[in-house]
């Protein structure tokens, strides 16, 4: 019997320990009341095991709406002055990211409430007298600021100062500034709805003016639902807090240097589509199904204009069509798998040119994993709403390289499902056909992502007209920390000079990667299978795995592709501290050479 409260269950013990106390010394009857409740509980038992209908909520008519336990959420829309959407169902949150030239001459003039100095304590060892002037505070301040831990804090008048210092050294696998460094020291430092400067001090302050961008976008994350705020200001009557961030650069001599107007456009775009890829991984599961996904790339690709197309492949027309990846992984959620396509084609694009050939964004955007019918446990299963990571990046670097004016085409395939368990779940022992044609044995339900990408790959094979180079994306692996640790992903590269290519990509805009063994004569044996043309898993998982997984995939390009294809496996990454980094973002505008990445 099912008792639905902490009362009732109590009662019910207190008087049946009475009546067996009772049977001690007398014939044990229950009392009717007893006999009945137990009746009425073993009915609604019963009817709460009996399956019920679902049905999936329409994106048309409910993509936007959530219900919570305390309240009823109605749809939020804002946009903020760098292009991010956001739909937030508790606090509506905007963060304004701004490059410009709007540094003050002095704090105590200063329309910030915060002002952030960050440098190598080196360079502002050797800039205090500059910098004491132009800030309008004593020397002598500057320097002990410097010497106490950082960050350090004073105040100017009504403005604060914040100075943080920078390790004097990094090695050459990490980005020159350690930007990573930088979205630790401003996570959970700048309050929501404050109005805060940020000044990058040195030489190189505005070459990476993108990334040092990135890196502050990331430290602010816009997703919550906390019922409690104590956020700063509130703009107008809708109760939005709105936070607003002025980044500058200033060289080695204390001036102020402005990024080029390419280069600004690209960074704030790249810091409005980071903060779209961080809310789509932090929304939970419930909200951010197949369906809800979908309609949230509509939205965007409306936002983006006329030079975006969208296109779907829905549920069993999947099947119909022969992708029995994305099909097979999927179909047992309440809402149904899909393959998302978002072409870009430039204004005036000429098509007979030389410059004709295009890139095609593959990302793994399984919205939950549960492992399927290889069931994950408790600790392994908590977080996996992350798994869509790898299609949050790529879609996210798809709409900054739009926003920034990419000259070239552009297509993005997302491989959209859910891993769920029901009673239309694949199996292990299962052979599915892939859009490949190739034949898979799953030997593990929990190896799903490959599944998907192996079909999203060969669609772009078959389909993306004079595609040169194919990225997959995805937080495909667990052994990838292992292999790369949790800051670098790992890249997996057809051709020596687009691995170095990826590399470089990495460290130029704070994505970082590096890669993996390159070895598919000596690896895909892992994947032998007896009834098909290949496992789903490997037989040695101290063999290399995350190569072999990249390795599975590659195995589904068509036959006939001779062009680049780099897989990069993101699982650690992807988030740090249960909330999501935004990775990827950056690391695809640098692979297609947007200005300042």
């Amino acid at each position: 019997f099912i008792f639905h409260t902490t009362t009732v269950r109590m009662f019910v013990v207190r008087h049946f320990s009475l009546a067996v106390h009772h049977h001690h010394h007398h014939r044990f009857v229950f009392p009717s009341w007893f006999r009945s409740f137990c009746l009425l509980s073993a009915v609604s038992s019963v009817r709460s095991f009996v399956p019920q209908q679902r049905h999936c909520p329409s994106p048309v008519t409910c993509p936007f709406v959530s219900l919570n336990r305390r309240s009823t959420l109605t749809k939020t829309t804002r946009t903020t002055s760098t292009g991010t959407t956001i739909v937030n169902n508790m606090l509506p949150k905007t963060t304004s990211i701004s490059l410009d030239d709007a540094a003050t001459a002095s704090l105590e003039d200063a329309a910030t409430t915060t002002t952030w100095l960050i440098s190598k304590a080196s360079t502002l060892q050797s800039l205090a007298a500059t910098l004491s002037k132009q800030l309008g505070l004593p020397e002598e301040t500057l320097q002990a600021m410097l010497q106490a831990k950082s960050p350090a804090s004073t105040f100017v008048g009504r403005s604060q100062l914040m100075v943080a210092t920078l390790p004097e050294t990094v090695s050459r696998n990490n980005h020159p500034w350690s930007v990573h460094d930088i979205t630790q020291l401003l996570s959970g430092s700048i309050k929501d709805g404050s109005k805060v400067g940020i000044i990058f001090c040195g030489d190189s302050a505005v070459d990476y003016a993108a990334p040092l961008t990135l890196a502050v976008a990331k430290a602010m994350p816009l997703y919550s639902q906390k019922t409690n705020s104590d956020a700063g200001s509130k703009t107008g009557d809708d109760d939005t807090v709105s936070t607003s961030i002025t980044i500058s650069f200033w060289n080695g001599q204390g001036e102020l240097q402005t990024p080029s107007p390419e280069v600004q456009t690209a960074a704030t775009a790249a810091a409005a589509s980071v903060q779209l890829a961080q809310r789509w991984v932090d929304m939970p599961p419930a909200e951010l199904t197949t369906d809800r996904y979908a309609a949230e790339c509509q939205e965007l690709c409306q936002q983006l204009g006329s030079t975006v197309q969208y296109s779907e492949i829905v549920g069993p027309d999947l099947d119909a069509k022969g992708y029995g990846g994305i099909y097979g992984v999927g179909k047992a959620a309440t809402c149904p798998p899909r393959l998302v396509i978002l072409e870009y084609t430039p204004e005036n694009y000429d098509s007979a040119s030389a410059a004709a050939e295009q890139t095609c964004l593959v990302g793994k955007a399984i919205v939950y994993d549960t492992g399927g019918l290889s069931l994950k446990p408790k600790v392994g299963m908590c977080g996996m709403k992350v798994d869509m990571g790898g299609s949050a990046g790529v879609l996210g670097g798809f709409a900054a390289a739009v926003r920034s004016g990419y000259p070239h085409k552009l297509t993005c395939l997302l491989c959209v499902a859910e891993n769920a368990i029901g009673p239309q779940a694949f199996r292990n022992d299962d052979i599915l056909t892939l859009y490949s044609g190739k034949t898979v044995e799953v030997n593990n339900c929990d190896a799903e992502g490959r599944l998907v990408l192996g079909d999203g790959v060969a669609h772009a094979t078959k389909h993306v007209e004079n595609v040169n180079l194919i990225v997959d994306m995805a937080t495909l692996t667990g052994a990838q920390g292992v292999a790369t640790g949790q800051k670098h992903a790992a890249v997996l590269a057809n051709t020596p000079e687009l691995e170095q290519t990826a590399l470089q990509a990495g460290l130029k805009s704070g994505d970082l990667a590096y890669p993996l063994l390159y070895a598919p004569d000596l690896l895909m044996k892992e994947f032998d299978s007896t009834v098909a043309d290949m496992k789903n898993s490997v037989k040695d998982r101290s063999n290399a795995q995350s190569s072999c997984a990249g390795h599975f995939i590659e195995a589904h390009l068509g036959p006939g592709y001779k062009g680049g294809w780099l897989h990069i496996d993101m699982a650690g990454p992807a988030d740090f501290k249960e909330r999501a980094t935004g990775y990827g973002v950056g690391l695809v505008l640098s692979l297609l050479k947007v200005p300042g990445f």
